[in-house]
């Protein structure tokens, strides 16, 4: 299985977004679909996922989707429980999205980080932290 995501972060309390919510993420993941989904499943047999998240932290449906579905698989992959893995995706999500409109807001500072090279050398501790004093 193949699949191809897009991302898309928006301001809920732009004039464009003048919708419910619910609607709001419907149209923009329409939006989405629309431009890559028959390109993918023709060209590229796969699936597509548009994934469109808000900068106040919420998500659209298909991310909702697409999250649970990520956690369970990592959840079996590594034996971990699927709520401690799906709260770390979610609390991690949460603080790129933070960090995306801080960068944003007053501009990139600093040095880059150096890109990890072997995912194979990724270490997933979904577990909680017990510590003894």
């Amino acid at each position: 299985d193949r699949a191809f995501t897009d991302i898309r972060v928006l301001n809920p309390q732009a004039k464009s977004n003048c919708v419910q919510i619910s609607q709001m993420y419907k149209n923009h993941e329409r939006q989405k679909k629309n431009m890559y989904m028959q390109r993918v499943l023709d060209i590229e047999k796969a699936s597509f996922t548009p994934l469109v998240f808000s900068t106040t932290g919420g998500m659209g449906e298909e991310a909702i989707k697409f999250y649970k579905h990520l956690a369970g698989k990592i959840s079996r992959k590594t034996n971990q429980e699927y709520h401690y893995v799906i709260s770390y995706i979610r609390r991690k999500l949460r603080f790129v999205l933070l960090k995306t409109c801080i960068i944003s807001l007053r501009g990139h500072r600093g040095k880059r980080k150096q890109k990890m090279d072997d995912s194979n050398e990724l270490v997933l501790n979904f577990g909680p932290v017990i510590e003894c004093y």
